[in-house]
């Protein structure tokens, strides 16, 4: 093992890809809600209740049925949209569930995502995916963008099959088991405040907040992040030498030390 091995990992839902894009577009599917909807501020809701009600059954860890996970799904629509004012029964909350995943499979990376990637393999890192789910609902997305085509398989850690969930610092241990990496030497970047920037920071990893929706910290975190908005900011962040032009004879690029 490598254990001087640098290496970038990145979330997945909304990180890899928009996630209110499918979200959006089940909600007017089924329901037949108008553009102005506060679609951005109820997927933030929905997210909310998706951690919570999966948290409260133990589905991120895999340690749940398929009931108590169809409880979830519905559970998660019908208390976010409540608090917008819109009422749905159980059945209607299945419907929108099927369309959100027939969308879920309809999904492109974020524009330079796939580049950023290739980028830091060829600069030497190890490039993986850590994403809270389970495996094959996750296994679909990542396979629908591809990604397997960007990351090792066996750098894809999907908590369901882990067995732990972010924020829970333990997935990031047993990455770093795994991969024969340092936390030191280890770089998460995620969207979720709760489980992408807490998580990687208790677990004392580098943490880049992929905060392309403008929201604001849901909490203190005893530790350092920085913050980027775009694939164009992270890489500034992750590859600064390959952005400047001054090149000085006889000298190595090497990967920036985090």
């Amino acid at each position: 093992m490598n254990l001087q091995k640098k290496a970038v990992f990145f979330d997945v839902d909304d990180t890899m890809y928009d996630h209110l894009h499918p979200t959006r577009a089940a909600l007017r599917t089924v329901l037949g809600l108008s553009e102005r909807f506060p679609y951005e501020e109820a997927y933030h809701r929905i997210r909310y209740y998706s951690d919570l009600l999966s948290a409260q059954g133990g589905l991120l860890e895999g340690k749940a049925g398929s009931d108590e996970l169809d409880d979830m799904r519905e559970g998660r629509f019908v208390l976010a949209l409540q608090e917008f004012g819109v009422d749905i029964t159980r059945e209607q909350a299945a419907h929108v569930q099927k369309v959100y995943l027939d969308r879920q499979y309809r999904i492109a990376p974020f524009e330079g995502a796939t580049s950023l990637m290739d980028a830091l393999s060829s600069a030497g890192y190890l490039v993986g995916l850590i994403t809270n789910g389970l495996e094959e609902h996750q296994m679909s997305k990542i396979k629908a963008m591809a990604l397997e085509n960007h990351v090792a398989p066996e750098h894809i850690f999907v908590s369901g099959t882990v067995g732990y969930a972010k924020p829970d610092p333990r997935i990031f241990e047993v990455v770093n088991e795994r991969t024969g990496t340092l936390a030191e030497h280890c770089c998460y970047i995620g969207d979720s405040w709760r489980n992408d920037v807490a998580g990687a920071v208790a677990a004392n990893w580098r943490v880049i907040w992929f905060n392309h929706r403008n929201a604001s910290p849901e909490s203190d975190v005893l530790g350092a992040y920085e913050t980027a908005a775009s694939y164009a900011e992270l890489k500034k962040l992750l590859l600064p030498d390959t952005l400047k032009p001054v090149h000085i004879a006889g000298s190595k690029t090497n990967p920036a030390s985090f």
